[in-house]
């Protein structure tokens, strides 16, 4: 199958049009983790998407590659490099019918969207509301919010309305104590019904080679005091997931969050220890299968309350597997590198884990009108085992992607 994809694509390669050599740049380990690529396809031509393909230059060899072409303002292409130990890698984008590759997809149904690859579920996110078990405060009732996250061998990493904390969503993004309009509320403990945080329509979806991705607007609704609601912070936020081309180990999740004030009001994030972009773990983990690594070096029994610019969270999984995920932040978050709030061992007695980036945790952020305040994170959703190197470099490429040298031919 490869030598005839390949056959074909040296055929092809040959004789079409090259329009551009393209040479990434890597400058620093990949270890063993892909690197998306990027560049502004319009300052390179405007032919038509449908009549370019992509090449990877290896010797002799035109390979050809899956790439994904997105209207961002301007086009911008997409693809991924695959990990190797070389500091540049070269390609040529050409004048041609392109080669067809399976496509991340995102699928709806009636209360949720599900991103898969290669036949199997990685992420669902519900925008209809899901309430809590039978006998349980209806309050407890979210929108909004990723679960399942799935490990690409299909356990389960998330948890949702765990006994000891109904509120508790997966991953979800409320956050605790804000003042807004002389009152202070709260979006997290939902039970207390000062606020919550809410799925209010789908912006966007798109579908490729390279990712899915979907963007949803979420609204951060106060419960006044004379019974009326009113939306304090809208918050559009954008998940894309990447999966390299038959990597069975490993995914990325992109999670964007722009949020503005809603009204003429502003939105101040009063300091408190937890708030923020926030996971419950699986049930499955406890104290004895479950650990912590951050960039800083610290472990789960000195995090909470440290800073750091990624955080492995990791441990055994049904089926005599293990896995989890590494969490960056990006740069440009607000107080980087982000405290941290992880659960200590022995929590709920059998030491359940809870992690979350908490930019709030030692100090106050005033979202004021006519502003837009982002935050941006990334998972690399991963089954067997994960180490620094690995999650050092996932960071960097996270936070400075690599340079693409583009010459027009």
């Amino acid at each position: 199958m490869l030598l005839s994809v390949l056959g074909m694509c040296i055929s092809f390669a040959g004789s079409a049009q090259t329009v551009a050599g393209l040479k990434v740049s890597l400058p620093k380990p990949t270890n063993g983790i892909a690197v998306t690529a990027s560049v502004n396809l319009d300052e390179i031509t405007f032919l038509a998407d449908s009549s370019l393909a992509l090449v990877q230059i290896e010797g002799n060899q035109k390979i050809p590659v899956a790439f994904q072409i997105k209207q961002e303002g301007h086009r911008v292409i997409y693809w991924s490099v695959k990990p190797t130990t070389k500091k540049e890698v070269a390609y040529e984008l050409i004048r041609a019918t392109p080669t067809k590759f399976e496509e991340i997809t995102m699928v709806r149904n009636d209360s949720s969207f599900t991103i898969r690859s290669n036949q199997k579920n990685l992420l669902r996110y519900y925008y209809q509301t899901v309430y809590p078990p039978k006998g349980i405060d209806t309050n407890f009732k979210r929108s909004g919010f990723i679960h399942p996250l799935w490990t690409p061998h299909g356990q389960e990493l998330t948890r949702i309305q765990a006994p000891d904390h109904y509120h508790h969503y997966g991953i979800w993004n409320p956050w605790t104590h804000v003042y807004f309009e002389k009152d202070t509320v709260d979006f997290w403990n939902i039970k207390g019904k000062q606020g919550t945080v809410r799925f209010a329509k789908l912006v966007s979806k798109t579908n490729g080679n390279i990712f899915s991705e979907f963007e949803a607007l979420h609204e951060h609704v106060v419960f006044k005091k004379n019974g009326t609601e009113k939306v304090a912070l809208n918050e559009l936020q954008s998940i894309r997931v990447f999966q390299e081309e038959n990597n069975s180990d490993y995914y990325v999740v992109d999670i964007t969050s722009q949020m503005n004030c809603a009204s003429e009001s502003p939105f101040q994030i009063i300091e408190y220890r937890y708030a923020g972009m926030g996971w419950r773990t699986t049930g499955y983990w406890d104290n004895n299968n479950c650990e912590v690594l951050t960039s800083e070096g610290k472990t789960r029994k000195d995090t909470d309350g440290t800073r750091a610019k990624w955080a492995i969270v990791q441990g055994a999984l049904p089926g005599n597997d293990s896995g989890g995920v590494a969490f960056l932040s990006y740069p440009a978050n607000y107080n980087f590198p982000e405290p941290m709030r992880i659960w200590a061992p022995g929590t709920n007695g059998r030491g359940d884990m809870f992690f979350s980036f908490a930019p709030t945790k030692d100090r106050n952020w005033l979202l004021e009108p006519g502003k837009t305040y982002v935050l941006k994170y990334r998972m690399v959703v991963f089954n067997g085992k994960f180490d620094a190197a690995k999650a050092e470099s996932a960071w960097q490429y996270f936070a400075e992607p690599p340079i693409v040298k583009v010459t027009k031919k």
